[in-house]
């Protein structure tokens, strides 16, 4: 898989289309409630104010994540919602969508702390990408998750 030949798009809330906000929330529901069998409500009331990455690949969405604004759900910004399609996963993928959510929280909000609640399973790959463990773990939807933190 080349990279390069992904359609990458950031968009607010406003400038989602109905199509294409109907796809991202198909999008999550298939991976984070029907794959890991977590029932939860997804409409968080956080989509109106964040930003939304969509990776696309030939006109589908293969890759997602949502940039949280400083104030909203943290102090600091967020990063959530981190969603590969199935068929592209461990291809590094997530790294490049992780490293352009941070890259867009520098630019969006001017600096580049960024707090996410990541399931625990996951903490060594966050690491890698600067993030540190903050507190316990905790229960979220019937999934262990933990509090980490990236102090740009």
């Amino acid at each position: 898989m080349n990279i390069e030949n992904l359609f990458w798009e950031w968009k607010s809330f406003s400038e989602l289309k109905r199509d294409e906000l109907y796809e991202i929330l198909r999008f999550r529901q298939e991976i984070f409630v029907v794959e890991q069998k977590s029932w939860y409500l997804d409409a968080d009331g956080l989509d109106q104010c964040s930003l939304h990455l969509l990776v696309s690949d030939e006109g589908s969405l293969i890759g997602y994540l949502r940039l949280t604004p400083p104030g909203e759900k943290y102090s600091e910004a967020s990063i959530g919602r981190v969603s590969i399609d199935e068929d592209y996963r461990g291809k590094r993928l997530g790294d490049h969508l992780l490293n352009m959510g941070l890259e867009k929280g520098k630019e969006a909000y001017g600096y580049g702390s960024c707090r996410i609640s990541a399931q625990e399973y996951l903490i060594s790959y966050y690491e890698k990408h600067g993030f540190k463990v903050q507190g316990n773990p905790y229960d979220e939807d019937g999934i262990p998750h933990i509090e980490m933190l990236l102090d740009g």
